[in-house]
């Protein structure tokens, strides 16, 4: 998956080269002529030679495409290995994808080796033939039977046969080779070419602004009815591996800028306080600094979809996700419609960069929650709860959202005034009146009434006072504050020297806790006047009841107006009653049709001066404690946020992969859409981590991000032009709130629901399961701790199953996808129910039957490990297979040699030119393993080796005493 080169389908090409330059193919070597309908032929070899005697060969072929100007190889992939057998036929076939040009020039040319060693990973050349495409097309029923050619220019070393696969054909096959089990038979080959039938993505107008450098292979297996299926897979990267971080960076500046200037905007400030804010504007300066600098780096990059393992710890590509790539497999079988499979492969969503010696997000939020406390107290700070701070974001977003809501809806109201429009009123009004009253009911709590005066008593003036008092009353007044030595006195004691530490109590200390500040507002009777005028009142004025009246007039100011549209339109009313023509001639000519603008201005004024008012004071107020809260966090919490920041943007580019990428699938699914609106899809996270050493922080890293993607929701709008620019998706929010817009053809956003069309939020409901597979997990079970993967499995079954309970209620079953398996999805949560609370080693039926709830659930699929390469692509692979069995009817036979192909590194690309006495040269690289990895080997991590030796030793001895 990480190769600069990209593969399409078994042809390789560099796609970076030929999106910056199309002409370049001609100098590559590539005809430019008129490409064909999308080519696809499968490759069988009868009566190979092996070197040695008694012996057959390891069959395999490496296809290769000439330039028939220059004679050089421009492209190269290659089948899979089949083992002893002289007339092996090859279930890995070759497909020329759109935008490879082939042409009826375009020439073939096949290299047999017989890979003799693999533990040696040796090969020797057996022969090789040649023919163009065009003799293929012109060829008695698209069927090729060519000689191979030796070292020594002799055809003897056998024949090979190329077949075009073509949809409705049936052809007799003669699969006795296939493997060396099966009794020699007739099997019809019923294949359909992706041309015909399989989604090519690529070619849509959708594909182009998202998905992009499609990797593409084609297999054939049996079914257990002895016909055929034909199996592609279609591999891409996305785009927004990278445009999703670098606008959420862009956003991230943005919201802290602004957090900045909020905190320049409270005011003046006690000397305590104001240090307090410019320590925390410094550190908001340092991370914007650091967040322009990351962005600048990525705008550097050009080319690149994705980033590779090898640059995971890298620090200016920590916000972009590992390996995210999209994987569909597309089956055609004579027995069932066309089915698609789309799962996203990703790496786990951590903080590499920045190490996992201490843990991850989940073990460092909740040790940091806990020591918050005593950061308060030794910044004197207000002790604010997650819940607390919270609610902040939220007033602050929707006092943000609301306030130019009510500007422009007033402004709309004055314009139907003036245009005398009845309807238009109505209409204005009632927006008006929904828009202020959710206004007014978001400030009606007791953390903005409480935080205006908390933020009272840390204005200059109230400290002034309070020590000039305490000059006066001593040890007589309780809950005073001594701003110079910033020491608190315990109202209980009434001690001027008690140490701040005995102080900070949940009701006593005054600095820290506002009811303390509260004791001492009533405790003043004769406050003395204040040199300096702020909008938040100071103790001389201030009084509890006053932010209630202030939010009230709001409601009143409202009110005025509904009265006063109300007597305009019953004067309209009256008019209108049957009177003379002359008369009613004369009151039209006389009207003034400014007239209920006029009358209507200064109740709307009034309104937009109030709701004004009420955002100063509240945004103060929210801004007071989010200060406090970054002060008792420094410097810790900033730390954490840059932490978050990172894994967030990770996850989000992930789920807005996989959103897209199932929302283009399902289109024409008009129940998926229904699906979407009413309820929202679910976004299954399948781990691979181990609870053992640095995974153990990766997983605590995920678990939060996935976590977090709760607060996202996704907005399908209508492109402004069907420029690939104007199809990429966008982020707009705030780190408590973010939304993805999905930008769509004007035809195809047409298509959809008006509830869609409309705009209603789409949300996703994210769960993880997480089941480690390797070595490491292995020893965590043995002598570690697993509670971190019961845990998050179980809170994530529990939401799962509410997500059904919800679905179900809005969603007739039969709107659902249907499968071959005719499992009920409540029974696959009551298994899944078990498996999460049985005590089983590696229980990796919580994976399957969480994917398979998730497919059932129209939801889209993610599998991820550390760096989504091996375990990630076994578990892929096997799913893929589990599905051909299941509801293909893959013929048990073909099971592990389905397996063998799609895992083989050698229908990767991952090959070198071979020994060929006709290339003229002889490179190092030999055959890969058929595998990723030795089969003994597959889980074992290679820096673990020696562990796993020692400890396989300990197990023996233990064993036999």
């Amino acid at each position: 998956m990480e190769d600069s080169s990209r593969h399409l389908g078994h042809c390789m090409v560099d796609m970076k080269e030929l999106s910056a330059n199309p002409e370049g193919l001609s100098a590559a070597g590539v005809i430019l002529t008129p490409t064909l309908l999308q080519v696809e032929f499968s490759l069988a070899c009868k009566d190979l030679l092996a070197v040695g005697k008694d012996r057959k060969p390891n069959a395999l072929v490496q296809v290769a495409v000439i330039d028939p100007h220059k004679q050089h190889l421009v492209s190269q992939s290659c089948t899979e290995i089949v083992e002893a057998n002289k007339d092996p036929l090859f279930l890995t076939g070759v497909t020329f994808p759109s935008e490879y040009p082939a042409s009826p020039e375009t020439l073939v040319k096949l290299t047999v080796y017989d890979a003799k060693d693999k533990s040696q990973e040796s090969s020797c050349f057996l022969g090789s033939a040649t023919f163009s495409v065009g003799d293929l097309l012109r060829a008695k029923d698209e069927r090729l039977t060519l000689n191979l050619r030796s070292s020594d220019g002799v055809c003897a070393a056998g024949t090979v046969v190329v077949s075009r696969l073509k949809m409705g054909e049936m052809e007799a096959v003669d699969i006795e080779h296939i493997t060396t089990d099966i009794t020699s038979h007739k099997c019809p080959v019923v294949c359909e070419s992706a041309s015909h039938a399989c989604f090519n993505r690529e070619n849509t107008a959708l594909a182009g602004p998202v998905f992009k450098n499609p990797v593409c292979k084609v297999y054939r297996f049996q079914t257990v009815d002895n016909k055929w299926m034909l199996v592609r897979e279609q591999m891409e990267e996305c785009t927004l591996s990278f445009s999703i971080p670098k606008q959420l960076l862009s956003l991230y500046i943005q919201e802290d800028m602004s957090r900045v200037q909020d905190l320049r905007e409270l005011g003046e400030l006690s000397p305590h306080w104001d240090n307090l804010r410019k320590e925390v504007m410094t550190r908001y300066g340092g991370i914007i600094t650091t967040y322009q600098e990351t962005l600048a780096e990525l705008d550097k990059i050009t080319g690149c979809s994705f980033k590779p393992s090898c640059c995971k710890s890298q620090k200016s590509l920590e916000f972009i996700p590992i390996n995210l790539h999209t994987q569909r497999m597309r089956v055609t079988c004579p027995r069932k419609t066309d089915s698609s499979y789309d799962i996203v492969t990703v790496g786990a969503p951590a903080a590499h960069f920045q190490g996992f010696k201490c843990g991850g997000l989940q073990r460092l939020l909740s040790r940091y929650e806990a020591e918050k406390k005593s950061f308060s107290t030794a910044y004197q700070c207000i002790y604010y709860s997650p819940e607390h701070t919270a609610k902040a974001h939220e007033v602050l977003s929707t006092m943000n959202l609301l306030h130019p809501l009510i500007t422009g809806l007033a402004e709309q109201l004055l314009q139907a005034a003036q245009e005398h429009s009845s309807p238009g009123l109505r209409d204005s009004l009632k927006n008006l009146s929904d828009k202020t009253e959710q206004f007014v009911h978001t400030l009606k709590d007791e953390l903005v009434k409480n935080a205006l005066l908390a933020l009272h008593t840390a204005r200059p003036g109230y400290v002034s006072k309070n020590q000039k008092q305490t000059l006066v009353q001593g040890d007589q007044h309780q809950g005073h504050i001594h701003q110079g030595s910033d020491q608190k006195q315990s109202p209980s004691q009434g001690l001027p020297g008690h140490s701040p530490a005995t102080s900070v109590t949940e009701s006593t200390a005054v600095c820290n806790n506002v009811e303390g500040s509260q004791t001492t507002m009533r405790g003043e009777e004769r406050p003395l006047p204040l040199k300096h005028q702020d909008s938040i009142p100071h103790h001389n004025e201030y009084d509890e009841e006053e932010w209630d009246r202030v939010w009230a007039s709001v409601a009143k100011c409202l009110n005025c107006v509904i009265a006063m549209v109300d007597k305009l339109q019953d004067e309209d009313n009256s008019k209108k009653e049957p009177i003379l023509e002359q008369q009613l001639a004369d009151v039209i000519t006389s009207h003034n049709p400014g007239d209920w603008r006029e009358q209507l201005r200064p109740a709307v004024t009034r309104l937009k001066e109030c709701v004004m008012e009420v955002v100063e004071k509240a945004k103060r107020a929210m801004t007071f404690v989010l200060l406090q809260e970054a002060a008792c966090s420094i410097p810790q919490g900033f730390f954490l946020q840059q932490r978050r920041d990172v894994v967030f943007s990770q996850a989000l580019a992930a789920l807005a992969c996989g959103f897209v990428m199932r929302l283009y699938a399902g289109m024409q699914d008009k129940d998926f859409l229904r699906q979407l609106h009413l309820v929202g899809l679910v976004a299954q996270f399948e781990s691979l981590l181990s609870t053992y050493s640095d995974e153990i922080g990766m997983l605590e890293d995920m678990e939060v991000g996935i976590s977090d993607l709760q607060k996202v929701v996704f907005h399908i709008t209508e492109a402004k032009t069907d420029d690939l620019s104007d199809l990429q998706p966008l982020v707009c929010g705030r780190r408590d709130h973010f939304t993805v817009e999905v930008p769509l053809p004007q035809l195809v956003f047409q298509t959809l629901p008006d509830e869609i069309k409309e705009g209603k939020p789409l949300r996703v409901f994210p769960v993880l399961f997480n089941v480690g597979i390797n070595e490491q997990q292995t020893i965590a079970e043995r002598f570690g701790d697993i509670s971190l993967q019961e845990r998050i499995n179980q809170k994530n079954f529990e939401m799962l199953e509410a997500y059904y309970k919800s679905l179900s209620g809005k969603v007739s079953v039969e709107c659902l996808p249907c499968f071959q398996t005719q499992t009920d999805i409540k029974e696959l949560l009551e298994t899944l129910g078990q498996n999460v609370v049985t005590k089983k080693r590696k229980n990796v039926e919580i994976l399957w039957t969480a994917g398979m709830i998730c497919r059932r659930l129209n939801g889209i699929r993610f599998t991820s490990c550390k760096s989504a390469k091996d375990r990630t692509s076994m578990s892929v692979t096997l799913e893929q297979c589990a599905l051909l069995r299941d509801e293909h009817q893959l013929s048990k036979d073909f099971f592990i040699r389905a397996l063998d192909c799609m895992r083989s590194r050698l229908t990767q690309g991952d090959i070198g030119q071979w020994e060929d006495p006709e290339a003229g040269a002889i490179t190092e690289n030999k055959p890969a393993s058929r595998h990723f990895y030795p089969i003994a080997l597959l889980l074992v991590s290679s820096h673990l080796l020696v562990v796993w030796l020692i400890l396989s030793l300990v197990f023996l001895l233990a064993k036999y005493q």
